[in-house]
Formats: C-alpha cells, sequence, structure tokens
C-alpha cells in the first residue's frame, strides 16, 4: 500500500525554503511514499515551479489567495486540513513556520502530531529526540489516524533538483477565518548567510564578556563567509541578539563546520548543533562539556586565538 504525502511548503512569497526540500527526503524515506506539495500563497507560481523541481516530487498543488500573501498559520490550517482526505501522512517543517502551523492542522484533523522526526522506521513508526536529545524515543501512529509530523530538518539533507512534477491550481477548499489578519512583521536584516541554512557557522558564548567584543565573531565570520550564533547564555547577558540563539530553546542547525567559541557546552546548546558534520571548540576550561563532542578543540584564551586565526586568514 503506497504512502500519500501531502508536504506543506515554507516559503518567502517568492523563493521556497530549505526546509521542505529536507522534509521531502523525509518523505522520501517512507515506503512506497507518492509527495506532493502543497503551496499556499498570493501568486504561487514561482515556488511551485522550485518545488516541482525537486527529485522525490509527484505533484505540486496551489492554493492562490490575497490572504496568503503573508504566511498565517490559522489561515493555512483550515485549507490543509480541507484537501487532507486522501492523504495518509502530512508533514511540515520543525521551522518557526512549522512548529505554529502543523499543531493547528492536527486539531482540526483531530489526531496527535509527531513532533521533530528525525528518522522514519516504517510508515507509521519513527524516531525523535526527547529529553534535549539525550535520549532517542520511537512513536508510532495508530493504524485508523492520519500521521501528522513535523520534520528535523537538521537530520535529512536536501533533497536534490532536475524532478519536473507536475502544477496544479486548486480553489481555496475553505474560507479563510476573519479572526486573525496580518498586521506586521519585524525582522532582523543581515547581508551574512542566514543562521538556519548556513553551511558555516561561528559562535559565541557568555566567556566574550561584552557585546563589543561579539564584534570580533562577526569579522571572523565575515572572512569565512559564515552566519554568527550565540549560546542562551551569551543572548540573555545581551551580548547578541535572540535571533542568532542557538540551541534547544533557539535554532537547531546542522551546518559543515560549526565554531563554537566561549561556549562551555550546556546541554541545551549541544541539542542544536550535534548534527553539524565538524565542531570546533576554543575554551580556556579544558574540562567543557563542549570538548565532548568537538571534532577539533583548542584550549586557550579566545582573546589571542580569534585574532590569530583572523591574522591567519
Amino acid at each position: 500500500m503506497s504512502a500519500a504525502i501531502l508536504i506543506v511548503a515554507e516559503h518567502d512569497g517568492s523563493t521556497l525554503a530549505a526546509g521542505t526540500a529536507k522534509c521531502v527526503a523525509c518523505a522520501a524515506t517512507v515506503a512506497q511514499a507518492e509527495i506532493t506539495v502543497l503551496v499556499c500563497a498570493s501568486d504561487a507560481a514561482a515556488v511551485a515551479r522550485q518545488a516541482a523541481q525537486l527529485q522525490g516530487v509527484h505533484r505540486v498543488l496551489t492554493v492562490e489567495h490575497p490572504v496568503h500573501a503573508h504566511p498565517l498559520a490559522a489561515a493555512i490550517a483550515p485549507q490543509i486540513a480541507a484537501l487532507a482526505a486522501p492523504y495518509t501522512h502530512v508533514f511540515g517543517p520543525s521551522s518557526t513556520f512549522g512548529k505554529d502551523l502543523m499543531p493547528r492542522i492536527a486539531a482540526l484533523l483531530e489526531t496527535a502530531q509527531v513532533s521533530d522526526i528525525m528518522a522514519v522506521e516504517s510508515p507509521r513508526r519513527f524516531r525523535r529526540p526527547i529529553y534535549a536529545g539525550n535520549a532517542i524515543v520511537t512513536v508510532e501512529v495508530p493504524e485508523d489516524a492520519k500521521v501528522v509530523g513535523t520534520v528535523r530538518t537538521a537530520s535529512f539533507p536536501a533533497a536534490g533538483t532536475g524532478g519536473s512534477a507536475r502544477i496544479e491550481n486548486v480553489a481555496p477548499p475553505a474560507e479563510p477565518p476573519a479572526h486573525t489578519r496580518f498586521v506586521s512583521s519585524s525582522a532582523a536584516k543581515s547581508d551574512r548567510p542566514d543562521l538556519q541554512t548556513a553551511a558555516r557557522v561561528i559562535s559565541g558564548g557568555r566567556a566574550l564578556g561584552s557585546a563589543e567584543a561579539f564584534q570580533m565573531l562577526y569579522r571572523l565570520a565575515d572572512k569565512l563567509g559564515a552566519a554568527v550564533g550565540a549560546s542562551r547564555a551569551a543572548v540573555d547577558a545581551g551580548y547578541a541578539p535572540n535571533e542568532l540563539q542557538v540551541g534547544q530553546t533557539g535554532k537547531i542547525i546542522a551546518p559543515e563546520l560549526y565554531v563554537a567559541i566561549g561556549i562551555s557546552g550546556a546541554i541545551q546548546h549541544l541539542t542544536g548543533i550535534k548534527d553539524a558534520r565538524t565542531i570546533v571548540a576554543i575554551n580556556k576550561d579544558p574540562q567543557a562539556p563542549i570538548f565532548e563532542v568537538a571534532d577539533i578543540g583548542l584550549v586557550g584564551n579566545l582573546f589571542e586565538i580569534v585574532p590569530q586565526i583572523e591574522k591567519l586568514l
């Protein structure tokens, strides 16, 4: 029996988010998967074309409505719930967008959500992290329930391109609710790579001591073409804005290179970086927990080491 999987596309109106391609990669590991990507937008053409090129996607559905000019979970969820009948699975990324949207879909479909799927064992059995990533639990969805889940995007590579799925436009199947409307959006702007999709990330901790000292990391990041992150301690101390926070209560990332500077390595932080390909740690404490997960560790004073690295670069 094939698995009919509906993936909710995350996008900014013109560009498909990388998390959607990772959801496709996750869905492709389900036996006999037939994957459909749903794009809700005011003008879905550009995003739909990008989704259609993902390998493994069989079909792209678009629902166009002025309310979808900005992604509102309260507006999108009823559309998906109305379209979900022929599908066995509904997946979305475990991002801010997905964490807001997918529980609403699960509630409308009267089923429980499987959060942070990191591996597929069978069409109804999945592995996910618990206890800040200290344990992995296997969960199974009952046969009579629809599978609604968020995909831990750090656990999957992005699906490749080269596909040619057909694109179909469908009329909005449900009237968007009137109780929620878009007012405004406030987001930090930066010329640096996005923290959640960057191949290289340099993060700083409380040991930097000030927001002024944090500028040292920005200079280093610019030389490496890297994004900048921060530990929760650094954010709480005011050294970095909260959108840079990496960890259990921040962003979960999986870059090719992660450089932790002055970060001790609390379990909440390690949860956010354990899928990084290579971890480099710089800390003056040789017993710091970060060294237990680091591929390369350097014990020393960061205020001496980082300027030397910058000079060599």
